[in-house]
């Protein structure tokens, strides 16, 4: 069978007994597709998921709402991108550094650091214009207030400074913070990866598991601490970075195991069970105390580990059934959310900007049930129509003799 393992190829264990015992690979070794250059589409797929799904969560609950995962179990969108995001940055620079040197890969890697935060500094001030011209315009503060701007209003000076420090983020925008917070130390993750893979994702495990022991976080402005921990978030990250650096391929016969498959189905239907009990009060009562008091709180800022094994599992079965050369991603139906997660930063910043706009016309012109379902398809249409420009722009560029991406770089490598 295939599965996400397919994008990362070496020698088949058959084949690795058969070269001489010099010759055999580290159990941990890197290796990459034969193909460099072909797309893995699922990844693009999930990711574009992904981003509609963190569009939905951020509008006022509406009948889009109930097909969110995040009411179906401990995970959400959030888990899917942080996943990826490692997954593809690691199978960009991790390809750059054994080809190109550690110094010019470190390099490229912090070229696109500094993109990511020039797109954030942009997101944030088109922001803070969107929030407060429709509070000024309205004459209604409570904008202002619910989407977390108070204080810049208050001190705009000492708010501009933290947020450049990436200490104060407005309501919705706190996932391109946590991605240069990552993306930042990738160079080392990587060199050591490269060597070590198991050992690496060993202390990212140390790490997490210090975090929750000693209460590790960074602090954010004007008070409490960031929504999403890098100290327990990188975890996922440096996962899927292990997993595009052979740890898919050496995981495969796991993922295929028949005890695997029924374990991550009993999870799954037990997750199902407890998030039924937050929306269906009359059975809240079937669910055990004991495992209520060792459950809760199910931690979002520290990535709680039920949050962690919920994705893990959904992950699990979508590797088992959805083949790489599953016919359905050349689909025109899913070629809207592919190309979303082809452009995966374009469309998250456009993302927050149509979750604000959607917000303000569920405000002041109607509440209504189907003018929520109006508001989310209409978001997700004009993402989809922005992610296809943006394709339309790249094939030009292409023709025009611009150099084209690396495969799967969007969020991770960019044009670098």
């Amino acid at each position: 069978m295939t599965s996400v393992a397919d994008s990362v190829t070496g020698p088949s264990p058959a084949e690795a007994m058969a070269m001489p015992t010099a010759a055999r690979p580290r159990a941990d070794a890197v290796t990459f597709p034969v193909a460099g250059a072909e797309r893995e589409l699922r990844l693009d797929l999930f990711r574009g998921l992904a981003l509609w799904l963190i569009f939905i969560d951020h509008l006022p609950p509406n009948i889009l709402t109930w097909f969110t995962i995040r009411n179906y179990g401990f995970s959400d969108a959030t888990e899917i991108f942080i996943f990826i995001s490692g997954y593809t940055a690691a199978f960009v620079y991790g390809r750059a550094m054994l080809e190109q040197g550690t110094l010019v890969a470190s390099a490229r890697i912090f070229k696109r650091v500094w993109q990511i935060y020039v797109a954030h500094v942009f997101l944030f001030t088109i922001f803070l214009a969107e929030i407060s011209y429709v509070a000024t315009s309205f004459e209604n503060p409570l904008y202002s207030e619910e989407m977390g701007i108070l204080d810049f209003l208050k001190q705009p000076d000492v708010t501009i400074v933290q947020a450049l420090l990436l200490k104060f983020r407005p309501v919705n925008m706190d996932v391109l913070p946590l991605y240069i917070v990552l993306m930042l130390f990738l160079p080392p993750i990587l060199w050591l990866m490269q060597r070590r893979a198991d050992f690496t994702l060993a202390l990212s495990v140390a790490l997490y598991a210090l975090t929750w022991e000693f209460d590790l976080y960074l602090s954010a402005y004007p008070n409490g601490v960031w929504a999403f921990n890098p100290f327990a978030w990188q975890l996922l990250f440096v996962f899927g970075a292990w997993c595009a650096l052979g740890g898919a391929r050496r995981m495969s016969r796991i993922l295929s195991s028949p005890v695997t498959l029924w374990i991550c189905v009993a999870y799954l239907l037990a997750a199902f069970w407890v998030t039924l009990t937050w929306y269906i009060p009359q059975i809240h009562h079937l669910l055990p105390k004991v495992i209520e008091q060792w459950m809760y709180p199910i931690n979002k800022t520290d990535l709680d580990v039920l949050r962690f094994a919920h994705f893990l599992a959904l992950a699990a079965i979508t590797v088992r059934f959805l083949h790489k050369d599953w016919p359905g991603l050349k689909s025109p139906w899913l070629r809207p959310l592919i190309r979303c997660g082809q452009h995966s930063l374009e469309i998250f910043c456009l993302g927050v900007f149509l979750a604000f706009a959607g917000h303000f016309v569920l405000a002041e012109v109607s509440g209504g049930a189907w003018m929520h379902l109006m508001v989310s398809v209409a978001g997700i249409v004009i993402m989809s129509a922005a992610a296809w420009l943006f394709s339309w722009y790249k094939q030009v560029s292409v023709k025009g003799g611009t150099r084209a991406k690396s495969a799967d770089a969007d969020f991770a490598g960019g044009g670098a």
